[in-house]
């Protein structure tokens, strides 16, 4: 989709899967309720500690969130991609954002506020257990994830995230966003994850092409073991 180009903005809710039970006009009144935002390249979208009014969900694009330690190190936590929404757990414990957001590419986003959700919530059960079901899916990959950091080793992670983005033979990964925000995705220096897929592609399991990895052999790639 070109950038500034404008969208039905509840035809695309009614695609997701939180809206997909709503009817036109209760998509409509939360349409009414909903920002359309362009964000350039770089550009920040909110930043740690701003107020939180409402959930984003992305049209195209992509988004990372991340924190800054205190000797200045970035940790990113997410990066989020079309179809994928992000902010719903901090705005109903009315707390302020915890990580920062920036647009890791020209991306269009919705933001959606919280009052028209919580409307909708008063007047559609189904919709509450749905919103319910996003945040444990998203609690679940967060405790995946500290599992992952701790009990596997670096070729581990990598290799679970080249199966979860691809199932089939000489299919290809496109990374996201560049190697250096992966990297910290993975909780690995940008160093170790060049390192891993480099001793990868010189084993056959992979071929990678700047930021396009094909995977030779995914059978092969879920069976090793280092």
């Amino acid at each position: 989709m070109p950038a500034n180009q404008k969208i039905k903005v509840a035809s695309f809710l009614a695609q997701l899967p939180l809206f997909n039970e709503l009817e036109e006009t209760e998509l409509a009144q939360i349409a009414e309720h909903t920002t359309e935002l362009h964000v350039a390249k770089g550009d920040r979208i909110f930043e740690r500690g701003d107020p939180c009014t409402g959930f984003h969900t992305v049209v195209y694009g992509r988004v990372k969130l991340f924190f800054t330690s205190s000797q200045g190190n970035e940790k990113v936590v997410e990066i989020i991609g079309p179809g994928h929404s992000f902010g719903e757990a901090l705005m109903f414990m009315n707390k302020p954002y915890i990580v920062t957001a920036q647009a890791v590419a020209d991306t269009m986003l919705l933001h959606v506020a919280k009052d028209a959700i919580m409307n909708e919530i008063e007047r559609h059960p189904g919709f509450a257990c749905k919103m319910l079901a996003g945040l444990s899916r998203r609690l679940h990959g967060l405790i995946c994830d500290v599992e992952a950091y701790s009990l596997n080793s670096g070729t581990q992670r990598v290799i679970g995230y080249l199966l979860k983005e691809i199932q089939q033979d000489g299919e290809k990964v496109d990374l996201p966003t560049s190697k250096t925000v992966v990297a910290s995705r993975l909780n690995l220096t940008p160093e170790h994850f060049s390192r891993i897929l480099h001793d990868l592609a010189e084993q056959s399991f992979i071929e990678v092409n700047g930021r396009e990895i094909t995977i030779v052999s995914v059978e092969k790639l879920r069976t090793y073991d280092k």
